[in-house]
């Protein structure tokens, strides 16, 4: 058997040798073959060849081998579906696989409409269907590059534009206010806010933020600066009856703000706790059941659709230790319905009723987190020293309460992004929206987004009746008809 032998296997095309019979055989067969030419050939090889050149070329032909096993494939497809691009990936599967894919698609803030996820024994397949923000196809070719090159990479940059930042991270107890206090002692304390993220859930907070020296510029590397910033940060974070579990933490690191986030809170067990101020709408329904017949745990996931949602539940199960195997994700009208089928990192399925409890809470706590509640005010204008204390202080003296919020910085622009309800979690009164504009100034403070509160009151209400026992009929749905009829789960029988 050698390298010519094989070519076929890996896409090569030459006359005379006759097609494998199963497709599906090709990877696994690439992944004998390597270990095959590791173990039996290469050492025969480095004893004929010993001091030849022909010992570096074989060398190269495995080192090729190697490097097409282990790097993902992706296929971009206009024309299969005339409603979404496809973005097709293959690859060999290890932990994390699938949510390197979906980080990349919801960076782009991408809309995945459907999707289809399969491992058949050590490779991993998927199939998603996405547009823009819009419902358009992808057709910039500078998008479908990006698309490409990002996922066909084992290391994929997490860094985001962040280098030459300091990062502060900040987990504590949720107050009307809070977000202007922490902004005004960081403009006391000489520091550029220059990127941030802010979440709440269930009367937490969790914010990573990025700043600079506002005299040098460069990151934070006054030791006694940094004690004064982390101090004075906990203090406001700790509230009345908090001191354990406030933390501020000033780091160097680089790191996906968003994942970081849904660590941040999952540590800070935000899962467990009831809310204080909000009230929660449009609540998740999860389920969780064992395929005792194939060893999978089935975990479904119904609510409204948003932007970034299916992120948001794969890097949950992810950093949860649970291994995705198979998935279908399909949307209707403003509905999601996510299946997956999952186990443990070392093989075994969810084994516990305290277990499968746990991850539905965290399941719906990760769905929550990023939900928009409240009215989304945009601000764009110059930046400068203190404009993020000003304007959130502005908030917080009109009754004004940040349930969320995104902060960026580019060419001394600021684009802010905040949700706000009312101090007791409603929806705010549109006269003092009106005020607090006129206060910043219309034009650079815009309202984006208004909630409809009767609207979705009268839906929630219809929608009330049958839909207990919805998700549990997804069990024997389409994905494992489809699993059978492909045979993609052949090997676990």
């Amino acid at each position: 058997m050698t390298w010519l032998h094989c070519r076929p296997w890996f896409g090569g095309k030459i006359t005379g040798f006759p097609p494998y019979p199963n497709p599906k055989l090709a990877p696994a067969l690439a992944l004998a073959f390597g270990f095959w030419l590791l173990s039996v050939k290469l050492p025969i090889i480095s004893v004929l060849f010993e001091g030849n050149m022909e010992w570096h070329a074989c060398l190269d032909e495995y080192e090729k081998l190697v490097i097409r096993m282990t790097t993902p494939r992706v296929v971009i497809d206009n024309a299969v579906c005339p409603t979404a691009t496809l973005v097709k990936v293959d690859s060999a599967r290890r932990h994390g696989i699938l949510l390197d894919a979906v980080q990349v698609l919801t960076d782009l803030n991408l809309s995945i409409k459907k999707a289809y996820v399969s491992s058949d024994g050590q490779w991993f397949m998927d199939v998603f269907h996405v547009t823009d923000l819009n419902g358009n196809k992808l057709t910039d070719e500078s998008v479908i590059s990006y698309i490409e090159q990002s996922l066909e990479t084992t290391d994929p940059d997490r860094s985001h534009g962040f280098d030459g930042l300091t990062a502060l991270e900040l987990t504590g107890t949720d107050r009307v206010g809070l977000l202007s206090e922490v902004f005004a002692v960081l403009a006391d304390l000489q520091c550029n806010v220059v990127d941030a993220k802010v979440w709440t859930h269930n009367g937490r907070i969790a914010s990573l933020i990025y700043v600079k020296d506002c005299n040098s510029g460069s990151p934070l590397e006054d030791s006694q600066q940094i004690h004064r910033i982390e101090a004075r940060l906990r203090n406001l974070l700790k509230g009345d009856n908090d001191i354990r579990s406030a933390k501020t933490s000033v780091s160097m690191a680089v790191t996906h703000t968003e994942r970081r986030l849904h660590q941040m809170m999952f540590a800070d067990r935000d899962y467990e706790r009831k809310p204080v101020l909000q009230h929660k709408v449009d609540s998740p329904m999860v389920t969780v059941q064992n395929w005792a017949e194939r060893g999978y745990s089935v975990v479904n996931v119904q609510c409204k659709d948003r932007t970034k949602l299916l992120f948001d539940v794969v890097c949950t199960l992810t950093d949860m230790q649970y291994v995705v195997f198979h998935a279908t994700i399909n949307t209707a009208a403003d509905k999601v319905y996510l299946e997956f089928y999952i186990r443990h990192t070392d093989g075994s399925p969810i084994s516990s009723e305290p277990e499968r409890h746990r991850v539905i809470q965290c399941l719906q706590a990760a769905v929550e987190r990023r939900a928009s509640e409240g009215v989304r005010l945009e601000l764009h204008t110059s930046d400068r020293q203190g404009l993020l204390a000003d304007v959130t202080r502005t908030f917080r003296e009109n009754g004004l309460n940040v349930t969320r919020a995104e902060i960026s910085t580019t060419s001394d622009m600021a684009l802010n992004v905040f949700y706000v309800t009312d101090a007791m979690g409603e929806v705010a009164d549109p006269k003092i929206i009106e005020d607090v504009r006129q206060k910043i100034g219309l034009g650079k403070l815009k309202v984006k987004e208004m909630p409809l509160l009767n609207q979705e009151k009268a839906e929630r209400e219809e929608q009330a009746v049958g839909v207990g026992g919805a998700v549990l009929l997804s069990l024997g749905s389409i994905v494992r008809r489809n699993l059978y009829n492909l045979g993609l789960i052949k090997s676990y029988s």
